[in-house]
């Protein structure tokens, strides 16, 4: 019985560690999977032994106001791999914690399986090495992540991109559109202010401005906002009312809702590539701390910060950052990208992203890896 510690530090990594934990249970029923989480793992199988809810922070000025909490966190983690002797530390993105309980798993004599490694391509190519060292097998999503870190001298698998197996529709679109609000005869944009308590509170007010603008110019266009299990439901809707915006909050069916809906306002993250291989196409914004941006200005070394972006290697969706994600730069651009001509180009760049994530079977391919990794150390 294999037994697997899996770290996921917010709502998209969640998504992520259930999908594995499914699909190392199919393999292995008696697998035993804990660590931290949040409703997605739990409902998957695994034990949530820490919540994502209390520790999900954005940019570096913030990283560093949380860290007495984060050590306290860290030094939690240890006592679970000396108390519960797992086989395999895995993962899953949040790369500045999760780096640190790699380090602490090798100290232990832990294998790591590093799943959606640390971004190096985009931030500095010289971190690849300094990951290499620390993790046994790296599973990457991407292809150009693969070259960077096996020049680095990592242990890398291509494994391809999980979201190809986990965005899938579960309702015919009629009742996908109904669930969702949409009218016929009227469109429909989602607002997705992002999964983090601090980022509704950064991104959400400007979003919900510049949807009062789009709603001026364009009176048939209606609001939903899928509502992330890490976000209170009260704090939505305290601050739709206070916007005067009509925004319908949805539970769940977040991919039958994004294969309805006509575009969205997005922060950056994740659901931007969740959103493109649905065929929606996102507005993508992104506001940190002025101290935050300068740093991010300086060390990120890739022209674009949209996973959509990134993924086609060119720009085919709008980003607006820091002074530039305002109410009115928001409102104009989805208004272009509603337009005929722009939105049908829009589509084919997306089919276009989807093309370049790899075959499906990624999940159950870090899966195997994981357990391959567990029983090399019985």
């Amino acid at each position: 019985m294999a037994r697997i510690l899996i770290s996921a530090g917010e709502a998209s990594g969640d998504v992520h560690a259930a999908a594995v934990t499914r699909a190392l249970k199919q393999i292995d029923p008696n697998c035993e999977v804990f660590g931290m989480g949040g409703d997605c793992l739990r409902e998957a199988g695994g034990e949530v032994l820490f919540d994502i809810k209390e520790h999900g922070v954005m940019g570096f000025i913030e990283v560093v106001k949380k860290l007495p909490a984060l050590f306290k966190l860290r030094s939690d983690f240890g006592k679970v791999m000396d108390e519960r002797k797992p086989d395999c530390f895995v993962s899953v993105d949040y790369p500045g914690f999760n780096m640190k309980l790699a380090k602490l798993a090798k100290e232990k004599g832990i294998p790591v399986v590093s799943y959606i490694p640390p971004s190096a391509w985009a931030w500095n190519k010289g971190r690849a090495p300094k990951v290499a060292k620390l993790v046994t097998k790296i599973a990457s999503i991407f292809p150009f992540e693969y070259d960077v870190y096996k020049e680095a001298g990592a242990d890398v698998e291509f494994v391809g991109h999980p979201l190809i197996d986990i965005v899938k529709t579960s309702m015919p679109r009629a009742e996908a559109e109904a669930f969702a609000g949409k009218a016929e005869g009227r469109r429909l944009i989602l607002l997705l202010p992002g999964s983090r308590l601090m980022e509704i509170q950064k991104m959400l007010p400007t979003l919900l401005a510049a949807a009062k603008i789009i709603k001026q110019q364009q009176p048939d266009i209606d609001f939903a906002m899928p509502r992330a299990s890490t976000i209170p439901k009260e704090m939505l809707e305290g601050m739709i009312n206070a916007s005067g915006l009509e925004v319908k909050i949805l539970e769940g069916h977040i991919y039958d809702v994004m294969s309805v809906a006509d575009l969205a306002l997005a922060t950056s993250g994740t659901v931007t590539l969740e959103a493109a291989l649905c065929g929606l196409g996102c507005v993508i914004v992104y506001n940190t701390s002025p101290i935050s941006a300068f740093i991010a200005r300086r060390v990120i070394n890739i022209p674009d910060i949209g996973l959509p972006n990134i993924v086609a290697a060119r720009h085919i969706l709008p980003e607006l950052l820091q002074e530039d994600f305002t109410p009115e730069k928001t409102a104009a651009e989805a208004l272009h990208l509603l337009e005929p001509e722009r939105n049908a180009e829009m589509k084919q760049d997306l089919a276009y992203v989807k093309e370049r994530l790899g075959a499906p079977g990624a999940v159950n391919r870090v899966a195997e890896l994981i357990l391959r990794v567990a029983k090399e150390k019985k």
